[in-house]
């Protein structure tokens, strides 16, 4: 109806004014509805609730690359942490009406108060509730926030507000003949429950309102009666309100300002969902994009898309499942009273039929398809920060696309490609940007394989905008980021996790300002607890000059200096302890012992062999009497372990701490350190029956007053063992010290115990253990003494 001349909002013949249409937003029937007023009123102007500064962006999305979900972003310039998002998928009414309005070469602006204002209220939200509140008042029914889904539903006599949608409005088509009729019932249903609950609660809408009635109010004036506005339900009433402009002005005064900037960023089914913790979300935005999509037999194709999802899980589901979870899906609509299958009656469906009654493959189903994991586009003449744009091309010289479901990649960083990948990850959790999750390789644990647990969430884009303080390209903003880093670090531990993850993304010239101030605050630090914190990082950093060609000898300077410092404190470190330090001095002890073992001939010149001054610390500190005891049983095992200590003699020293004179919990502390600590303790005593034997005598001979004491510790101890491992201890220990000895001698014990090594099994692997280990095969037959080389070269 061209010039503005449409059928009265109220029915029947033509009415002046604007033509309102509320909507749900990220509702596919409202999206209907919506397209099908645009074509019947053919306006001359459409309005949209959104902010004004994205009107230059709306042309973006007449684009090609453009592919929904998408959002608006907002951040400010100065602060670009704080921002706003307005969410945009295919079947959302603003979508739908920016659309229409490019198809028809018709303008579109948005109408909604400036995100130049809303960003400084997400930032005061606790300060105020909007500039449109009257000041603090007692309780009334405005104070409650409303949900006017909730409450239609309910008195409908639903008791679920997605389910009483989907009745009155999904099902119900875009109305007969009359395409504003919808539009009609809507508003006056809104009309009453805002003459019930005032603003419901959203006082802050009272401001916005105010906006966009003088938004509209400048549309008509430019376009006459030709505007159609596009806006939640909730605001209708509002906006048809007679509101005098100066009230409308007098809200708007004085409001706070910041500088902002827009663009559009790729948004997520998943984000869209309510349960992400967006305001206005959905429960199944999945469900509703099918819905919006499917040109006929919604029912019918969504199960044939549930049944294509669960063939690809290895799930047996025919056809003919298929066809009885639709006539199930319609039978359970016609008993509930229902005109035609919504989620709820497919979802029942499929689990009766293709999920044989399991919610398992079912929370799949609810996962990949009603809710789903569809990440959206942008064009690249979007605007962007300059650093965005870095990655951007970085990305696609990597060939690593963002995705919105979690997937694992394998790198292999001898491979150029890969190791590129590598960096973009590491530089960008350092900047913030947690694109990739580290997680642990499988098959491998060399130092040229990385496994990562890759996820683009929208919210990185923000991140990515916050990150551009720092430089221009994702280099650039990385190094000046470790720098800045490094200079706050607050304890050496950190800026020793720092000097790993600089080495990990390869930025050279980070690095040396990293390692200056590393050496000065180990120069500085004489908490031995500190130094044992940042000495296992060191190390490990130490190991990335191989694949990567890092220059670590500065590291490794520091590194053996900051060993050095450890092996002269701790013994004094480790005196009159508690037992949770004790413990953590534990922990400290077994950190440093596999740093150290890493260290190995990295050492720097002029340090000698740290391994070899470990192991004397080892010694002091297994024979102190001041030590904790968990701290002593600790050195003891490894020192048994690197074979420093020869079994006769763990078992004298086990048997010392173990006799009368000392007091049950030193006992059973030693115990701890020595067999527990996820250690291969268990093991260790399934086969050695002398020390078995002793911490049976011990425990059997711990007073019954002192049990309960030391009871929690060996509890604990214990239980860390494999169900094995304590199901092999208990026989042992049920058959006694007399007969242990003798059933392994005799071949009928426990099986794998034998008196003397089997050579006949021992020479059976030997073929494939060379293969595994890329030596070559002799043709001749090989001695059981080949075991000990090939052991070595395992080592």
């Amino acid at each position: 109806m061209p010039g503005g001349e449409r059928v009265s909002d109220k029915g029947g013949g033509a009415a002046a004014g604007p033509l309102l249409l509320g909507v749900r937003h990220h509702g596919p029937g409202s999206a209907r509805a919506v397209r099908a007023a645009l074509d019947a009123a053919r306006p001359r102007v459409v309005l949209i609730e959104g902010p004004p500064e994205a009107d230059a962006l709306i042309p973006l999305a007449a684009d090609e690359e453009m592919r929904p979900p998408v959002a608006l972003l907002a951040h400010a310039v100065d602060e670009p942490g704080r921002s706003a998002f307005w969410p945009l998928a295919e079947f959302s009414p603003e979508w739908v009406a920016i659309r229409w309005a490019l198809d028809h070469e018709v303008p579109a602006r948005f109408i909604d108060l400036p995100a130049t204002h809303t960003l400084v209220w997400e930032r005061d939200a606790e300060a105020s509730e909007g500039p449109g509140s009257e000041g603090a008042q007692a309780p009334t029914v405005d104070d409650v926030r409303v949900d006017p889904l909730a409450v239609l539903a309910e008195a409908a006599g639903y008791d679920d507000p997605e389910r009483w949608w989907e009745d009155v409005v999904e099902h119900r088509g875009v109305g007969e003949g009359d395409a504003f009729a919808p539009f009609v019932v809507l508003e006056e249903a809104m009309g009453a429950l805002r003459e019930v609950y005032g603003t419901g609660g959203h006082d802050r809408d009272l401001v916005r309102e105010a906006y966009m009635r003088l938004q509209v109010r400048a549309a008509q004036r430019e376009f006459g009666d030709g505007a159609a506005v596009v806006c939640g339900a909730w605001h209708v009433p509002a906006l048809r309100e007679k509101a005098a402009v100066s009230a409308d002005r007098a809200l708007l005064k004085g409001l706070p300002k910041v500088k902002v900037d827009m663009t559009w960023v790729p948004w997520t089914h998943r984000r869209l969902a309510r349960v992400s913790g967006y305001g206005a979300g959905i429960d199944s935005p999945g469900w509703y994009g099918h819905l919006f999509s499917a040109p006929d037999r919604p029912v019918e194709r969504w199960l044939t898309k549930v049944a294509g999802l669960l063939r690809a899980e290895d799930r047996l589901v025919s056809s003919a499942h298929v066809i009885e979870a639709v006539r199930l899906a319609q039978t359970l609509a016609a008993m509930r009273g229902r005109p035609l299958p919504g989620l709820s009656e497919t979802t029942d469906a499929v689990r009766a039929v293709m999920c044989e009654g399991s919610d398992v493959p079912l929370a799949l189903v609810h996962d990949r398809l009603v809710v789903g994991d569809v990440l959206g586009e942008v064009p690249r003449s979007a605007p962007a920060v300059p650093l965005q744009r870095d990655l951007d091309r970085i990305q696609r010289r990597l060939r690593l696309k963002p995705e919105a479901l979690e997937r694992e990649l394998e790198l292999d960083l001898r491979k150029e490609t890969d190791a590129g990948r590598s960096r973009l990850l590491h530089r960008l959790r350092l900047l913030g940007v947690e694109w990739g999750d580290p997680a642990a390789s499988r098959g491998s644990t060399g130092t040229f394989r990385e496994t990562w647990r890759l996820r683009w969430e929208p919210e990185l884009s923000v991140r990515v905008a916050e990150a551009g303080v720092w430089g221009t390209t994702v280099l650039a903003a990385a190094t000046a980021k470790a720098e800045a880093d490094a200079v706050a670090a607050q304890g050496l531990a950190e800026v020793t996790a720092l000097a790993e993850r600089c080495l990990l993304a390869e930025l050279p010239d980070a690095l040396p300002t990293v390692m200056r101030i590393l050496a000065d605050r180990a120069a500085l630090d004489t908490d031995v607890g500190h130094l044992a914190q940042a000495l296992p990082a060191l190390v490990r950093s130490l190991r990335y000059g191989d694949v990567r060609g890092t220059d670590t000898s500065a590291l490794a300077e520091v590194a053996a200096g900051l060993a050095e410092r450890i092996f002269v404190g701790l013994p004094p470190a480790c005196a009159a302890l508690d037992a949770d330090a004790a413990e953590e001095m534990r922990r400290h002890v077994d950190a440093v012992h596999g740093a150290v073992g890493l260290l190995g001939d990295a050492s720097a010149p002029g340090h000698g062999d740290l391994r070899v001054r470990w192991r004397s610390v080892l010694r002091v500190l297994s024979g102190r009497d001041t030590v904790p005891g968990v701290v002593r049983g600790r050195a003891v095992r490894l020192l048994l372990d690197e074979g420093e200590l020869g079994q006769d003699e763990a078992a004298r020293l086990m048997g010392l701490v173990l006799s009368p004179g000392t007091a049950p919990a030193d006992g059973a502390a030693w115990i701890e350190g020595f067999v527990g600590g996820g250690s291969g303790g268990g093991m260790l005593l399934v086969h050695d029956e002398r020390l078995l034997g002793l911490v049976d005598a011990w425990l059997t001979g711990v007073p019954a007053e002192a049990f309960t004491d030391v009871l929690p510790l060996l509890r604990r101890t214990f239980s860390a063992y494999e169900p094995g491992v304590r199901r092999t201890l208990g026989e042992l220990v049920r058959r006694g010290p007399g007969a242990r000895g003798s059933t392994a001698a005799a071949g009928s014990g426990i099986p794998g115990f034998a008196p003397d090594l089997d050579t006949a099994r021992a020479d059976a692997v030997l073929p494939v253990v060379r293969l595994l280990l890329g030596l070559e095969l002799d043709d001749g037959d090989h001695s059981s003494a080949d075991a000990n080389d090939l052991v070595g070269v395992g080592r």
